[in-house]
C-alpha cells in the first residue's frame, strides 16, 4: 500500500498499520455469520425472497462505463418487475436517469444529491442519484424503515 489514494468512506479513519490485526480480527468476527454469493442476481432473488428478507440492490449505473458487466435495459426492467411481487422488500440505489425513472416508476423513491469524486480530488461533479423502494413506505408504521 503506498498513499492510500484507492477509494474509501470519507467517514472512516485512514488505515492504521500498526492496529491492522486487530482491524482484521474485528472484521473476521463481524463477518462470520454472512454468506458471499456468487450468482445472477435475479436468481439470488428469487432463492432468497422471504417475508422478512430485505434486499439491497446496487446494479451498475445506467449508461456509465468501467463496470465490465453486461447489465442491458433489460435488467433494469427485470429489476421493477419482480419487487412488484417480492415476499420481502428491496431497496435499489441508481443514477438519476430519464430511463430509470420510467422503467421504475411505479415505485417510491426519492432523489439524493451527490457529489462524485475520483481519485480523492478537489472538483467534485454534482449529481443526483434515486433510492427506490418495494413498498410504499408512507405505509409503514413509524420508525419501522
Amino acid at each position: 500500500m503506498e498513499g492510500q489514494s484507492w477509494g474509501t468512506a470519507t467517514t472512516a479513519p485512514p488505515i492504521n498499520l500498526l492496529r491492522i490485526e486487530e482491524n482484521l480480527s474485528a472484521a473476521h468476527l463481524r463477518l462470520s455469520g454472512a454468506y458471499i454469493q456468487n450468482m445472477d442476481w435475479a436468481k439470488l432473488v428469487d432463492r432468497y425472497d422471504r417475508p422478512l428478507t430485505l434486499f439491497y440492490l446496487d446494479p451498475p449505473y445506467w449508461e456509465t462505463a468501467g463496470y465490465g458487466v453486461d447489465f442491458g435495459l433489460e435488467e433494469y426492467e427485470k429489476m421493477a418487475s419482480m419487487m412488484k411481487c417480492l415476499k420481502g422488500k428491496a431497496i435499489v440505489s441508481l443514477n438519476d436517469h430519464p430511463d430509470i425513472r420510467r422503467i421504475f416508476a411505479d415505485s417510491q423513491m426519492d432523489t439524493v444529491p451527490i457529489t462524485y469524486t475520483v481519485g480523492g480530488g478537489d472538483r467534485g461533479d454534482e449529481r443526483n442519484e434515486v433510492i427506490i423502494y418495494s413498498w410504499d413506505r408512507a405505509a409503514e408504521p413509524a420508525g419501522l424503515f
